[in-house]
């Protein structure tokens, strides 16, 4: 198991070098550091004493690749991708290009917090709820019940978020003023901000996971292992909780954990339009602002994530199914 997930992480650095190269390269070919300068400079007349010394404060001015007037080992670190790409390798994400030029890092830890009060409980709720419900309509199967839980999946995976979002402050902050339309406060008090984010989420989420999971029960269902259990004389519902649920546990593992970056990256959609300032916030607020420093940064550590959440969702393969081995 161990050299297995030494080579699935050698593969995973492998990967994240060519996102990050393809990123760098992306966003330096269609944007050159004299671009960048014009759009965070802004104005119609922009000379080039401006672009310069845009540039000269944000380590724009140096090579991109090879400092060849350099010395030594600067003529590799005295460059544009060593000081923007190849040093996030070490989780160093600089400034980013705005005006004020702002700590990223600082902003990622302080902001990360903001986001996983909103997708850590929507995570473990999401999970549960999902679950719950498909054993319910495979409980019930071929029944009215059944059937309507279906439509009602299908009515719900149809719908758009911004669906949700809308017509959720409208009846929830406007009409019965339960909640605040949208916002945020630190502490107990950032409750009564989430709550509305976190079960409109759930409810544009719940459709796909419930009927995904449910597909995987109906399949369970008719394996020569549950024709045993009832044989045995154990009820439809113990079947269904204690075999059913624990065969089916590696396809929820791998729907669930490929979740698992967006409980640290948050949320772009809801974060942004309930105006809570976690990470999915700061990366709509980066695009908007073509800060594309933290575009850059939020995309490696994107990447980074996936890589890992995946790794975890392999071991997490050897708890849910003891008869598997990685090798």
């Amino acid at each position: 198991m161990l050299n297995y997930l030494i080579r699935r992480l050698g593969y995973g650095v492998l990967i994240l070098i060519g996102v990050n190269l393809f990123t760098f390269v992306l966003f330096f070919t269609v944007n050159t550091p004299d671009d960048m300068a014009r759009l965070n400079i802004g104005g119609k007349r922009v000379t080039q004493e401006q672009i310069d010394k845009w540039k000269a404060e944000r380590g724009y001015d140096k090579p991109l690749y090879w400092a060849a007037k350099e010395e030594g080992g600067a003529k590799l670190t005295k460059t544009i991708v060593w000081e923007r790409s190849v040093s996030l390798f070490a989780l160093n994400f600089g400034r980013s290009d705005a005006r004020n030029a702002i700590d990223i890092g600082h902003e990622i830890k302080t902001r990360m917090g903001v986001s996983l009060q909103l997708a850590l409980p929507l995570f473990i709720l999401q999970v549960i709820a999902s679950t719950a419900f498909a054993l319910l309509l495979v409980f019930f199967r071929h029944s009215r019940i059944d059937f309507w839980g279906v439509v009602l999946c299908v009515l719900m995976l149809s719908i758009s978020a911004l669906f949700y979002i809308i017509v959720g402050q409208y009846l929830f902050s406007r009409v019965l003023r339960l909640v605040p339309i949208n916002g945020y406060a630190a502490g107990l008090d950032a409750v009564k901000f989430l709550v509305l984010p976190i079960i409109l989420s759930l409810l544009s989420r719940l459709g796909g996971e419930a009927r995904l999971y449910r597909a995987m029960f109906l399949e369970e269902i008719g394996r020569d292992y549950v024709r045993t259990a009832r044989a045995k004389g154990l009820s439809e519902a113990v079947v269904l909780f204690r075999h059913v649920l624990k065969n089916a546990l590696i396809p929820i593992i791998t729907s669930a954990g490929s979740y698992l970056p967006y409980v640290f990256l948050g949320s772009l959609v809801f974060e942004s339009f309930f105006g809570i300032p976690g990470l999915g916030a700061f990366v709509i607020e980066a695009i908007s602002g073509q800060d594309f420093a933290i575009v850059r940064s939020m995309v490696f550590l994107g990447a980074l994530l996936y890589i890992l959440s995946y790794v975890l969702i392999d071991v997490a393969y050897t708890w849910a199914d003891p008869r598997v081995r990685l090798s």
